[in-house]
């Protein structure tokens, strides 16, 4: 691999602002879906393909962009990444019909696949270790900034236009692309092997299949929905593209699928911590909903008691990044999960009042801000080869998305079967605080420091 000498001191800006660009949309445009649909004259089916679409394309987009960036380079694909980015928000920001709208955010999707990975991979190549952990917590607490902010953006601009949440990138790409071209390292393989093309096109339809099947479950009749519906069938297919593409990668040379990086126990450990939290997380998306029926208020108001959540978010990354190069990740990983554990304890057993959710919030959240951000990337790039950084990181971004989409479905179905409502809900709550306890115990098993070096 050919690697930078020493990062610029612009270098975390450009990675952050970046980041903060594609974060942030996630949070802005769910606002503005009642003024698309009215303004578009559509229905909330095809309005929900705003989502749907990105979703998709940015699943499918994640691993294809950071292969790219580990064999082209980190500057190329992350500049490249941003450009689809806004190339999606332009055509978006002028669609004439909802289809012109749903085919913009598909490309958005798809740029904003490569960009996380990619700046994780840029800190692996360029940052020292003792300082990775820190680093990483700061790029990660552009999530929980984003969710806090681009909702208040977001209701700024709809007072102008719908349109105008998709003109916002434009200025900040026109700063991003020449700094990034300034100060992004060059990090790529020496000598380049042909192109996988038949398993990205496996992994692609695989992503692809498990993102339209998940989709499809009703949430309060999973397992109704698996048998009956089409759901069931294209989830099966996804998995029978996955067999086929592990097997298809053990015979090519330079395989899409990061197979000589996940053969470590370390990083087959990250990758469940990433699942669990993953599916902790898209337990935290039903807390309007608990707030709503337990305690009886609207929706608006369950939406602000989130702050805290976002806020906590915020500010456990770069605390537990911290942490991560003082005290080392097994035990920031054990602290994380037990936040979890009594956080999400407090919601399954404690009766529910206001003051009992806040604690609660803050500790899920902190919870969560040990496990999405910095330090199961850390972990991983601790057991990555050089030629595989970025390959690595996408792969904890997928696992953990799939983690989310399928917690929908469990909690629904949960919540379902013990009668809807607050018992439902809190017996879900239940049902994640046991999760967690598991994950307390995967934690147990991370190492002190470091493990065996990376692979050049």
């Amino acid at each position: 691999m050919n690697t930078a000498s020493s990062p610029s001191r612009w270098l975390l800006p450009v990675l952050f602002l970046g980041v903060l660009m594609a974060a942030m949309d996630i949070a802005i445009v769910g606002p503005a879906l009642p003024a698309i649909r009215e303004a578009l004259a559509t229905n909330d089916r095809l309005v929900a393909w705003v989502f749907t679409a990105y979703l998709l394309l940015n699943l499918v987009g994640t691993p294809i962009m950071a292969k790219l960036a580990d064999r082209f380079g980190r500057r190329p694909i992350y500049i490249l990444d941003v450009l689809l980015f806004v190339l999606g928000s332009l055509i978006a920001a002028m669609a004439p019909s909802i289809f012109w709208l749903i085919l913009g955010r598909a490309v958005q999707g798809f740029g904003s696949g490569g960009i996380f990975p990619v700046a994780a991979a840029v800190i692996g190549d360029v940052v020292p270790e003792e300082r990775r952990g820190r680093t990483l917590g700061l790029i990660g607490a552009v999530f929980g900034l984003a969710f806090l902010v681009g909702p208040i953006i977001g209701g700024i601009l709809l007072r102008f236009s719908w349109r105008w949440i998709f003109w916002g990138p434009l200025p900040l790409a026109v700063v991003l692309v020449p700094a990034a071209w300034k100060v992004l390292p060059t990090t790529r393989a020496a000598q380049p092997k042909p192109w996988d093309g038949v398993g990205t096109l496996l992994m692609a339809a695989a992503l692809a299949s498990w993102t339209l099947g998940l989709n499809q479950l009703d949430a309060q009749r999973p397992l109704q929905s698996l048998t009956q519906g089409s759901a069931g069938g294209v989830i099966l297919l996804g998995l029978g593209l996955a067999f086929a593409l592990l097997r298809w990668e053990r015979n090519v040379p330079d395989p899409v699928f990061p197979l000589s990086s996940v053969r470590h126990p370390l990083a087959r450990l990250t990758l469940w911590l990433s699942f669990g939290a993953g599916v902790l997380e898209g337990g935290a998306a039903f807390l309007p909903t608990l707030l709503v029926v337990a305690l009886d208020i609207a929706p608006h108001t369950a939406s602000f008691m989130l702050v805290p959540v976002a806020l906590s978010l915020a500010a456990g990354a770069p605390l537990f990044g911290f942490l991560l190069d003082r005290i080392g990740p097994r035990r920031v990983m054990v602290m994380g999960t037990s936040m979890l554990v009594v956080g999400l304890a407090l919601l399954g057993w404690v009766p529910l009042s206001q003051v009992s959710f806040y604690p609660a919030a803050v500790l899920t959240g902190l919870g969560l801000s040990a496990l999405l951000g910095a330090p199961v990337r850390y972990l991983m790039l601790l057991v990555s080869s050089p030629q595989e950084r970025a390959s690595t990181q996408a792969l904890i971004s997928v696992v953990t998305k799939i983690g989310q989409m399928l917690s929908a479905a469990v909690i629904g179905a949960v919540a379902a079967s013990f009668g809807g409502g607050s018992a439902g809900y809190t017996s879900a709550y239940r049902l994640l605080a046991v999760l967690a306890i598991g994950l307390v115990l995967l934690a147990f098993r991370v190492p002190q420091r470091r493990a065996s070096p990376p692979t050049a």
